[in-house]
């Protein structure tokens, strides 16, 4: 009859929601927000949320205890009030995102929340000391607390009261674990400083350390004699912006995060591996070797001690050919310029471009030459995409870099064009030592439109 009808009827209002609805308290405790809180305390996951614990620019951190009164911890992230809002570029490029995320800020925050539970679940699988996530639901993930019996927090490593003696214990243990992060995990943390990891005592009354058990990491070393017991572990915490390793900027991620233990540690005195070396160290498939007494492999806590000190050996000598020189009159200030050229060498590492892949390598047939002048110490991918040193042939005069069954040949006999693709399709044409009996043989070119007409057919 051209009468205007509320379809919604007297319930029109009832969706109605003002700045009430929305605000927040501390941050992050909105309404629906403790709705999910009441709704843990109602199915009997929490028996009571006390006050905050940390602070930081996408969560807050709270005590809670469960009902049979052991301390738990409640990781609740910032939905209203975004402080941290570059998200994306931790997340774009993830094989786990392939399907594309959502740019909602609630929907992103619970996505965050889910994903820091997946890499917890990582690193505890592979034995890093890290807090047992136990639910997520939404923006509020409940795990265990690191602290102590009476449910203070352990402190920070930025603020943890650490004796000397056991600094050099606890680098190690965190090279070791952010090594098993990379090879067994396969992530890379993204933010690991002094900030975002735990100085952690065990509780134990006994005058010796608990002994280890199959459960945990076999990164673990040995207390040093004389230490005090019961000697602390670092546990890593906020994994929620780990990548995995064939992220874009996996390698990026990871040079901040070995620069920022680097120079924690070096700040506290300890004789550390330098930026470059500790790259290497993580990144490499294989750092152990054989044992010339027992034919034994290594471990790799073994081969991190001497790394350590061969670098140590090196230094020494260093410092005694500038004693040497000092006593001709000829060294004045050259342990200033071996340091500057440290920091001057990692400062054009830390702006380097390093390839994940032989397909992103920029310039091939450079580094082929590079290495047949011999200067591949210089390749600075080498190991992190797994090429092995190079084999020469007396015969041909041939430099090979074989990386998995791939090489690439540096000859005037040779297609340029295919040497990009000879890394995907090596085995297909024919294997390695066919080739080395018969010499190089060029292979026809792939993809559709180099095939014959009658083959398409």
């Amino acid at each position: 009859m051209g009468v205007g009808v509320n379809r919604k009827g007297p319930s029109a209002h009832a969706n109605m929601k003002d700045k009430s609805d929305r605000a927040t308290n501390e941050q992050v405790l909105d309404p629906r927000t403790r709705l999910i809180l009441f709704k843990m305390i109602g199915r009997g996951l929490l028996d009571e949320v006390n006050g905050c614990i940390s602070t930081g620019k996408e969560a807050n951190v709270y005590h809670a205890l469960s009902p049979d009164r052991k301390h738990l911890a409640l990781k609740i992230y910032k939905t209203s009030i975004l402080v941290f809002k570059d998200r994306s570029k931790y997340v774009a490029g993830e094989y786990r995102f392939r399907r594309g995320f959502s740019k909602n800020p609630r929907k992103m925050v619970r996505l965050w929340a889910e994903k820091e539970m997946r890499n917890l679940r990582r690193l505890q699988a592979a034995g890093i000391k890290c807090p047992d996530p136990i639910e997520v639901r939404e923006n509020v993930l409940v795990m265990t607390l690191v602290g102590t019996k009476e449910g203070w927090a352990s402190p920070r490593l930025k603020d943890a009261q650490i004796p000397q003696h056991l600094l050099g214990y606890l680098y190690r243990s965190l090279v070791l674990s952010i090594r098993t992060m990379f090879h067994v995990c396969k992530l890379v943390h993204a933010d690991l400083s002094e900030y975002n990891i735990l100085y952690h005592r065990p509780h134990t009354t006994s005058t010796t350390t608990p002994p280890i058990t199959a459960q945990e990491p076999s990164t673990s070393i040995e207390p040093i004699p004389g230490s005090e017991p019961p000697v602390g572990e670092l546990w890593i915490i906020d994994v929620s912006q780990s990548v995995e390793h064939d992220h874009p900027s996996a390698f990026d991620f990871l040079r901040n995060d070995v620069k920022n233990v680097e120079d924690f540690f070096a700040r506290k005195g300890v004789s550390t591996l330098g930026l470059r070396r500790t790259f290497e160290f993580v990144t490499r498939d294989k750092v152990a070797q054989l044992k010339e007494s027992k034919g034994m492999e290594e471990t790799d806590e073994e081969a991190l001690k001497r790394w350590i000190e061969e670098r140590e050996t090196q230094g020494a000598q260093g410092d005694e050919g500038d004693e040497t020189d000092d006593l001709k009159g000829e060294g004045v200030g050259e342990e200033e310029d071996e340091k500057r050229d440290e920091e001057h060498e990692d400062a054009i590492f830390m702006k380097s471009y390093i390839p994940r892949n032989l397909n992103e390598v920029y310039d091939p047939e450079r580094d082929v030459e590079k290495v047949a002048r011999g200067d591949a110490k210089n390749l600075i991918y080498a190991d992190t995409i797994g090429v092995v040193a190079p084999t020469t042939s007396k015969e041909d005069g041939d430099v090979h870099l074989v990386k998995k069954g791939v090489k690439f040949e540096n000859g005037d006999d040779h297609d340029d064009e295919s040497e990009g693709e000879e890394g995907e399709g090596e085995n297909e044409g024919g294997s390695e030592d066919e080739d080395g009996e018969k010499g190089f043989v060029e292979k026809k070119p792939r993809g559709h439109k180099f095939e014959d007409k009658d083959a398409k057919k």
